[in-house]
């Protein structure tokens, strides 16, 4: 073996070195700096929002927005169960209320489920829709069910740069979104994230919080307390990199999924079904059972390959115990059952043939 196999590894080239040497050279080592501003720019037209504001991680941006919408303990914050925790967090984190939706076969929100959570919640409510894996929720139909039910929508797009429905690219929908650049995503900053938006006064109540709230005055005056989130000018200057070579990624991720078609072919099981416009950050397998799920991971695993189970399901962590719940069955069913498996860019033919391998071994032992 080579080296271990990572789910989505960083993939760089020369690129990145040279705009960061540039950056250096430019004496604009901290935040925030030209490249933090190119690579805004460089946002506003993935996103097709007039305004992005580049922060220090995706986690960060989605923080920012719970204080730009007031979210605290009258409200309700309603979000899918199968997601990262950091969707909610930073709601949790400022007291509100929380409530889970249960997915659809593509591992999105359910959109009538989503309705009868929306139609039973007075009072004041955010829902924060997810781009799964990369894959894109139906805004316009989110962005209905909101306007009906009073509801303000966020898209966290954080797995889902370069991805598009119906033409509505991700981070478009509701009022704001959210990008990350974390370290295994499509595009990385090393560590970074960003809140894209239509409202100017949410861009610049972002862009205000994310450095302290100091003043626009000579010396440092501070009428609220704010954070320290700005993005640096190094890691932007790897984003610009990184967004200059888009199409190439996405099309190599693409790549990757279809080959996992013969890496599985004639074995049981199924890939989570495609949604038009995905970025393919990451393949997902469906097993027939969870003893099927773990025996895959560990087999891959003995073969220095790293997989993951799906998102377990938020309503299902200790934490969150209590929560209302709308469903509940297919996002835990795609838990029990979902591998994630490698996806990054630059993974190679003997990576493939490596995988394969271990796969193959696995039910052929099965079968025995």
């Amino acid at each position: 073996m080579s080296g271990r196999i990572f789910l989505s590894p960083p993939w760089t080239a020369g690129e990145e070195r040279s705009l960061v040497e540039e950056a250096f050279d430019s004496g604009y080592v901290a935040p925030c700096g030209p490249f933090v501003d190119r690579f805004e720019r460089e946002l506003e037209a993935l996103s097709a929002r007039r305004y992005a504001v580049a922060v220090s991680s995706g986690t960060a941006a989605l923080d920012l927005l719970a204080d730009c919408l007031s979210i605290g303990p009258r409200t309700t914050v309603i979000a899918p169960s199968l997601t990262f925790i950091a969707t909610v967090g930073p709601s949790f984190h400022r007291g509100a209320q929380l409530a889970f939706v249960d997915s659809c076969a593509t591992g999105n929100v359910d959109m009538p489920l989503l309705e009868e959570a929306l139609a039973s919640t007075p009072g004041e409510k955010v829902f924060i829709g997810v781009d799964l894996y990369g894959r894109p929720l139906d805004y316009a139909a989110a962005a209905a069910l909101c306007d009906r039910y009073g509801a303000k929508f966020v898209s966290d797009s954080a797995e889902a740069v370069g991805a598009a429905f119906c033409g509505a690219p991700a981070g478009s929908g509701g009022i704001a979104g959210v990008y990350s650049f974390n370290g295994n995503k499509i595009v990385t900053t090393s560590g970074g994230g960003a809140v894209v938006t239509d409202s100017a006064e949410i861009a610049a109540r972002v862009r205000k919080l994310s450095t302290q709230s100091r003043e626009n005055v000579l010396w440092y005056e501070h009428r609220e307390a704010g954070y320290n989130y700005r993005m640096s000018n190094i890691l932007a200057a790897i984003g610009l990199a990184q967004l200059s070579k888009l199409a190439r990624i996405l099309a190599v991720r693409r790549e990757n999924r279809e080959r996992y078609e013969s890496v599985f072919a004639g074995l049981p099981g199924a890939f989570l079904p495609g949604v038009a416009g995905e970025n393919h950050w990451l393949t997902v397998r469906l097993l027939d059972s969870v003893e099927e799920r773990d025996g895959l991971i560990a087999a891959l695993e003995a073969a220095d390959v790293e997989t993951r189970p799906v998102w377990k399901p938020l309503h299902l962590q200790p934490v969150f115990a209590g929560v209302r719940m709308f469903g509940g069955g297919v996002c835990e069913d795609l838990f029990r059952r979902g591998v994630c498996l490698p996806s990054g860019t630059g993974m190679s033919d003997s990576d493939f043939s490596r995988i394969e391998k271990a796969v193959r071994r696995f039910y052929d032992n099965r079968r025995t």
